[in-house]
């Protein structure tokens, strides 16, 4: 589950205020439980267990489900979310000058995937899906979600600084998660970003998430499939590559050539990759995030 800093995410933030929530989670993290065994694990009432279990569900931690028992139904808690992300207000920098450029996931210029892998636009899936060669449909042009197991997706962008503006940062950032078959929220994979045909670093991500549906998906779109990824942001400055704050490599932004005209990106899982879990990319209509793959220069 990813939050932020706002009234939206507050239900959470008052979910996990109490020792007795608190508890409830640590149990439901090792097994599927009724009121009735939650409250004797605890040492409460039923009624004391029905009302925060309800505080729990209005969050989205948990969910509950009826299920035959021996003498009629029961409901049953289950944990949905094993790990939370926090999105804090992006830090205010000296005063630069920016300007920002988008890249829709489906317009990539290179590529080379392989199952289980496939595209969609709003409307509807692109081709067969498990089927590479579709990845070169015209129609791709119009993808707002991708997703393959091994290989790579590779962006380019033109470069719009004129020759007396200097490059002082660079951000680039997507919205991203790991690949299932279907959904899978523990499921690690090293994703490897590479500028101009240089490493940038890997970062590993989690999982693919189907805990929530996403907020920006169609309708059409099965709930049982990834539902949305991380926000997250490479920053390359003076000191190094950060992502999220956490460093990735030592190249700067004095290693970016700012005389070429055409910047490219890739966005790979190598074959021998630690973690081989693929990759998903969301675009400004699927996931959570209503952005593309965004560039913003830093310039002086």
């Amino acid at each position: 589950m990813q939050i932020d800093i706002s009234d939206a995410s507050l239900p959470v933030y008052e979910a996990l205020a109490s020792p007795v929530r608190l508890n409830i989670i640590q149990l439901l993290s090792k097994n599927k439980m009724n009121i009735k065994e939650i409250a004797g694990a605890i040492g409460l009432s039923s009624a004391v267990i029905t009302k925060h279990i309800k505080k729990l569900e209005a969050s989205g931690l948990i969910k509950t489900e009826r299920i035959p028992g021996k003498s009629g139904s029961q409901k049953i808690s289950i944990l949905k979310v094993d790990h939370i992300e926090i999105l804090f207000p992006k830090k205010i920098y000296r005063s630069f000058e920016t300007r920002e450029t988008t890249i829709p996931v489906g317009q990539y210029t290179d590529y080379s995937v392989s199952p289980t892998c496939g595209l969609a636009t709003v409307k509807d899936f692109i081709g067969e899906v498990d089927e590479p060669k579709f990845f070169m449909d015209s129609k791709r042009m119009d993808a707002q979600i991708l997703w393959f197991t091994e290989g790579y997706v590779e962006y380019k962008t033109p470069n719009f600084l004129n020759e007396d503006e200097k490059l002082e940062q660079l951000e680039i950032s997507m919205e991203i998660s790991s690949e299932f078959p279907f959904s899978n929220d523990v499921w690690p994979s090293d994703i490897t970003f590479s500028l101009n045909d240089i490493e940038l670093g890997t970062w590993t991500s989690p999982g693919d998430f189907s805990d929530t549906r996403g907020k920006l998906n169609p309708e059409w779109y099965p709930s049982k499939l990834n539902q949305y990824g991380l926000l997250k942001t490479i920053r390359i400055t003076s000191h190094g590559t950060y992502m999220d704050g956490e460093a990735l490599s030592d190249f700067t932004i004095q290693d970016i050539n700012t005389k070429n005209e055409i910047w490219s990106l890739r966005i790979e899982v190598k074959k021998d990759a630690e973690n081989l879990g693929g990759a998903t990319l969301f675009g400004e209509h699927f996931g959570n995030h209503p952005q593309d793959i965004k560039f913003k220069m830093y310039y002086s």
